[in-house]
């Protein structure tokens, strides 16, 4: 991680450009392709982006089909050509390869960021959502969010406020303690997925899951206890489950 700078306060603008982003994003069920596709990006900024999520898609060690399908998200919402999707793939196996950021990497949003900072906001918001691709990020996630973000020249501290919103909204971390989900939204927050995500996405994730807890791959030293709370967990993603594929059906 790189030394970080004494954090840069923020305007009035920014603060308030910031909030309506973080409602933005709560009204795309916290979706980052959807607020990507609802507010635009300036192409300048795709190169920056792209390096920078592939940067943080690799902070443990192998980049997974979760960051990929991200990426390929945020390419939909802009609407990027093949040419433009190349180049964009481009800097997002450079960012892969990388292991240190060299200042010049966003050195356009961090000077445009002083007087027109809603494209490095966007951005970050990017940033934010790769790093959690898998709910609560791990330490190094952060750690690479936390230096992409500082080198857009924007404090550290709203990924805090970003990832706090995906916490209350998203992360669910003892879905066995949680009472049975009775509706859609309820489901997929159970889950850990979108409301707008496709039915095959929400599969692969639920199977993830319900593999963290079949009593088929539990650990065979468990004690009692803990297999009754597998169990309940395993009732409530399959639930969850059961609510979706019918929304779908019905769709």
């Amino acid at each position: 991680m790189c030394a970080m700078a004494a954090e840069p306060s923020l305007s009035a603008r920014v603060e308030r450009e910031f909030h309506d982003l973080l409602d933005e994003l709560n009204a795309c069920g916290h979706q980052a392709s959807e607020l990507i596709a609802r507010t635009r990006l300036p192409g300048w900024c795709r190169r920056s982006l792209f390096y920078f999520m592939g940067y943080i898609a690799k902070a443990d060690g192998r980049v997974t089909p979760e960051d990929i399908a991200f990426a390929e998200d945020i390419m939909k919402a802009l609407g990027l050509s093949s040419r433009q999707r190349r180049k964009a793939i481009k800097q997002f196996q450079a960012g892969k390869q990388t292991e240190t950021l060299s200042s010049w990497r966003a050195l356009r949003l961090r000077l445009i960021a002083r007087i027109m900072p809603s494209p490095a906001l966007r951005t970050i918001f990017c940033l934010c959502h790769q790093a959690q691709v898998h709910g609560n990020p791990s330490t190094q996630r952060r750690y690479r969010c936390e230096d992409a973000i500082d080198q857009i020249g924007l404090p550290v501290t709203l990924m805090k406020s970003i990832l706090d919103s995906y916490g209350r909204k998203i992360w669910i971390t003892r879905p066995e303690l949680e009472p049975l989900p009775d509706s859609y939204e309820t489901a997929c927050q159970l889950l850990g997925v979108g409301t707008r995500e496709t039915l095959e996405r929400i599969k692969r994730t639920y199977r993830r899951r319900v593999s963290e807890c079949h009593p088929d791959k539990l650990d065979r030293n468990l004690d009692k206890a803990d297999q009754a709370l597998a169990k309940e967990r395993l009732l409530r993603y399959q639930k969850a489950w059961e609510l979706i594929r019918r929304r779908h059906r019905l769709r």
